[in-house]
């Protein structure tokens, strides 16, 4: 099993970026991983402080987010989105949060919380999760799902960290407590990622297109990938092996 690619988010629910190796640190989630989130009008969230998904504006609430693309420049902690259907913006999250929230109004629903303010958090980030982590792919259970609903699917609907390639679908949900060498680094899957309605949104349009949960219903849950912790840092970078210690 090898390592495919490596992906991060550096603003929760807006906008991926490949990246061609990370050092990930012992406790801590993937470096610039949901560093910053864009808190609505509801939110009761502390800055500093993590929160659940709830009090930010998410792809499951707003799909045409999935559609967003993000470059980070990490020497000036500037942030370029892209979307098909607004114009680039470029920006430091800590100071230009007006401009963020004012981009991603255009593409939320009006009739719901509407986006606020910008959060950031470092060392663990945003994540999904409420402890640090990385997420771990197999690239075998997304080919399982594309059989059942019979047509591709982009690998980006699980906004995924850390994509590896198997024989066998689901393997990693038998690695749960068990450290994996991935790379320099080791991780240990701690529970497996739950799914909702964001994963219906296609990556390229932001249109809802395809019934993803119905697929997962037909293997019994409703995961895909696995959370994990960062037991032992180091370097990670496409085709490092994978082996369950």
């Amino acid at each position: 099993m090898q390592v495919t690619e490596l992906w991060r988010h550096p603003i929760k629910s807006h906008g991926r970026e490949a990246v061609s190796a990370v050092t990930l640190i012992t406790g801590q989630s993937m470096p610039w991983d949901r560093v910053w989130a864009i808190a609505h009008d509801a939110a009761k969230a502390e800055p500093g402080v993590w929160a659940s998904c709830h009090h930010f504006s998410r792809v499951s609430k707003a799909p045409a987010l999935m559609a967003v693309t993000a470059t980070l420049d990490e020497a000036t902690e500037t942030v370029t989105l892209m979307h098909p259907d607004q114009p680039d913006l470029t920006v430091r999250p800590d100071d230009g949060g007006e401009a963020i929230v004012a981009w991603t109004n255009a593409l939320v629903p009006q009739d719901r919380a509407l986006p606020s303010h910008v959060m950031r958090l470092d060392g663990r980030g945003y994540t999904d999760s409420d402890f640090a982590s990385v997420t771990l792919c197999n690239h075998a259970s997304h080919r399982a799902v594309e059989m059942q609903m019979e047509h591709a699917l982009s690998i980006h609907r699980w906004r995924g960290n850390i994509w590896f390639d198997s024989d066998a679908p689901w393997v990693e949900f038998d690695w749960m407590g068990r450290d994996i060498k991935v790379g320099e680094a080791v991780l240990r899957p701690r529970e497996r990622t739950d799914r909702c309605l964001a994963t219906a949104a296609n990556p390229d349009t932001g249109a809802r297109d395809a019934d993803t949960l119905a697929a997962l219903d037909s293997f019994g849950h409703r995961d895909f990938s696995v959370r994990c912790d960062v037991i032992q840092g180091g370097l990670v970078r496409p085709e490092d092996v994978v082996v369950p210690l």
